[in-house]
């Protein structure tokens, strides 16, 4: 019998909990015992850090190997004009991941990463996989799109809560089937205007300041974007009878998500959440992964531990969201906007890397190398 909706949501948050302190303060303590000045691997220091207190252990396991799930989802919002791109695309897209053409497939064989496809809200039929197809689909429809969120609300309350079970269970099945780094990845035409209208009430900003370009919009269809975006948040704000019309904050999460998200953000915000749980690190792509990783924030403040920013998006509101949660320093900067999980992958080894060599570079003992001179150190 299926579960109640709502219940494997409440139980995930209720086992996500915090860092480890002990396994941080060890790792910091490894860190400045290796075979290197102190700080000289930036990031990736702070990385190894991060990943032994979310696995309670130093040196933390090799987070290997890794699976992008690819979330599908269609948005109302689309007929407003504000893709140059026809809905159309996100069926023949998913069809283009089944075959392995799309730049998702290169990527992750390229990382040697899993790669599974989740219809999740497409709004139309998707044909079955090609017998042999080594890209699974999994078929977990919570509805074929969402609403027209400048009229009103996207979806249901209890669509947002399935939505984001579905990618908690999406996760559950990835970490049980043995992987130990999921990435997160989407397609659905109209996302990014999606994803601005959800930056947009979690953080305070302006329309105007989380629009970008999307899939490559001209300097005018790029004004009439701001402008459907400005349409949605008013809605949304009278609706949920903001007092300051300024600053919508999120007093609830799953409402601000049933209002202006999209199925994909709750399937990628599950995936965060699910994997928080079981421990298990999060490389988050671009704007839409952190779109959602606004949502999964605001439902469990811990999760954030599992979770590393793999890229800064090219899209104005991505570098708004990784402030706002405090991921400020992404591991690549491309100028990259294609989404699909192609700059999570691409953090991939960076991620592998920083705790190989917390786990393998030499101590200053175990290597016979002398210690510095502590009173000429800088840090």
């Amino acid at each position: 019998m299926p579960d109640v909706p709502g219940r494997l949501l409440a139980r995930t948050l209720a086992a996500i909990g915090p860092a480890d302190p002990q396994a941080t303060k060890a790792a910091r303590l490894r860190q400045r015992h290796l075979t290197k000045p102190l700080g000289s691997l930036g990031v990736l220091e702070d990385l190894s850090v991060q990943l032994a207190g979310l696995a309670g252990s130093c040196p933390p396991p090799v987070p290997e190997p890794a699976a992008v799930a690819v979330f599908a989802a269609d948005h109302g919002v689309a007929v407003h004009g504000i893709s140059v791109w026809p809905q159309e695309v996100t069926v023949q897209m998913v069809a283009n991941y089944l075959a392995g053409g799309a730049a998702v497939n290169v990527f992750a064989r390229q990382a040697g990463a899993h790669l599974t496809v989740v219809d999740v809200g497409i709004a139309g039929p998707v044909a079955d996989p090609p017998p042999g197809c080594p890209v699974p689909l999994l078929r977990r429809r919570v509805r074929p799109g969402t609403a027209d969120l400048t009229t009103g609300p996207a979806m249901t309350r209890d669509e947002a809560v399935r939505s984001v079970e579905t990618g908690i269970t999406v996760a559950h099945e990835l970490v049980d089937a043995g992987f130990r780094c999921l990435l997160t990845a989407e397609m659905g035409i109209g996302n990014t205007t999606t994803s601005a209208v959800l930056i947009a009430a979690f953080t305070g900003a302006g329309a105007d300041a989380v629009t970008g370009r999307g899939g490559g919009l001209s300097t005018e269809r790029r004004r009439h974007k701001v402008a459907v975006v400005r349409a949605a948040l008013d809605r949304h704000r009278r609706d949920q009878n903001r007092t300051d019309q300024n600053r919508p904050g999120p007093a609830d999460p799953l409402g601000v998500l049933a209002d202006v998200g999209g199925l994909e953000h709750g399937a990628l915000a599950g995936l965060v959440l699910g994997a928080a749980e079981r421990r298990v690190p999060v490389i988050l792509d671009g704007v839409i992964a952190g779109a959602a990783a606004l949502v999964a924030a605001a439902l469990a403040p811990d999760s954030m531990a599992a979770c590393v920013a793999g890229h800064r998006s090219a899209e104005p509101g991505h570098a708004i969201t990784l402030e706002h949660l405090g991921l400020s320093h992404p591991l690549v900067d491309l100028g990259l906007r294609l989404g699909e999980g192609t700059g999570a992958l691409l953090a991939l080894p960076l991620v592998q890397t920083a705790c190989r060599a917390l786990r393998e570079m030499a101590t200053f003992d175990s290597g016979g190398v002398s210690v510095r001179d502590e009173s000429l150190a800088d840090d």
